[in-house]
């Protein structure tokens, strides 16, 4: 293991000691607020502390099989290298687990996401990918046990997506979605190219983490609500009330509108959940860019303008440019099996969050 690891896992275990100790201390238990304070402190360092001792057990074992092996008996040579073996695994394996603990949590991880998806470059052809990425991403949601409301969306004429907006509700959704923000480009050759050649279109995601209202607070002076009546694809009425809401945030002049549901109180409170979002995204950002001049992301900062992949129909290949990883299942991952791309992308950036802390305790 890295010294640098070693040493900042080493005064975390003081810290605990003192922690501990302070726990017991009468001037501690006597002050409430002071005890839940102490008690949180401890909580939060006990489980990776007593990893870390897991850890060194291990290679107080290993240094103990080791000298085993250094035995002229051959039979304890024998059963120093069976040893060996299992705890050379259960010593990566913890680790693997204390680098993970010792990066500082998304606190955003858990929550639910508002997914934006926009065709861009590519006219028609970009709405029809953007209406298949849409599928992709309800399909591996399926794979997850996730709900996904569709709160807006705006069609083509030939039946693509020109936008959507829609709602992702469950279990860590924002922390295994959080990466697929940015440009998605397709190549492949369209139904209507006579000619059989390729074309390129793109589209832009955006995972933004549905923010509490304590988080955003938005004042009712800062927002004009607009009412119409709803519509579907192609113009074709859903109702004739004006049950579809349009808000819009005076200050940031962001506009969202809602239309799925039949009652106007029902669509209001989707359209406040969006913006409410929105909002966020733009505080989150701007914070994310003072950090930038300190610390560039490797992963990727989110920014929509950042191409992240491309889908080569052609080659049934599906390459993550910020990660170099290319799958030769396009059509595996378009009928949402993303796992492989999620899971690559957050072990990347655990380790490039591990250089930065390292760093930082240099």
């Amino acid at each position: 293991m890295d010294p640098k690891l070693i040493s900042k896992l080493d005064t975390m275990e003081s810290r605990l000691n003192d922690l501990t100790a302070q726990l017991s201390d009468p001037a501690v238990l006597a002050d409430g607020a002071r005890f839940q304070k102490t008690a949180r402190a401890h909580a939060d360092l006990n489980t990776l502390v007593e990893k870390y001792r897991e850890w060194k057990a291990i290679q107080e074992e290993t240094a103990g099989a080791q000298a085993m092996l250094a035995e002229n008996d051959p039979e304890m040579q024998a059963m120093a290298r069976e040893e060996l073996a299992g705890l050379t695994t259960r010593s990566a394996a913890a680790e693997q687990e204390l680098k993970v603990l010792l990066l500082p949590r998304d606190p955003h991880d858990d929550n639910n996401v508002v997914l934006e998806i926009r065709a861009g470059t590519g006219g028609d052809e970009a709405t029809l990918f953007a209406a298949e990425v849409m599928r992709m991403y309800v399909r591996y949601a399926e794979t997850q046990r996730w709900k996904v409301e569709e709160l807006s969306s705006s069609f083509s004429e030939i039946g693509g997506l020109k936008e959507v907006v829609a709602l992702i509700e469950g279990r860590g959704v924002y922390g295994k979605l959080k990466y697929e923000s940015g440009v998605h480009r397709v190549q492949r050759v369209p139904k209507t190219e006579q000619q059989g050649r390729v074309h390129t279109s793109a589209i832009t995601v955006a995972v933004m983490p549905e923010a509490e209202e304590i988080e955003i607070e938005i004042e009712a002076k800062d927002i004009r609500v607009d009412t119409f009546c709803s519509s579907g694809p192609g113009g074709q009425s859903v109702n004739t009330t004006y049950s579809a809401v349009r808000i819009t945030h005076l200050p940031t002049n962001t506009v969202v509108s809602c239309q799925d549901e039949k009652s106007q109180i029902k669509n209001r409170a989707k359209a406040m959940r969006v913006l409410r979002a929105r909002l966020y995204e733009m505080e989150q950002e701007k914070q994310a860019a003072e950090m930038a001049k300190q610390r560039k992301s490797q992963v990727g900062s989110g920014d929509r303008s950042e191409k992240i992949r491309t889908y080569n129909f052609p080659q049934n290949r599906c390459t993550d440019h910020r990660i170099g990883l290319t799958l030769h299942q396009l059509d595996s991952v378009m009928d949402g099996h993303l796992q492989p791309f999620i899971d690559a992308l957050i072990e990347h950036d655990h380790a490039e969050k591990l250089k930065a802390e390292l760093g930082d305790a240099a």
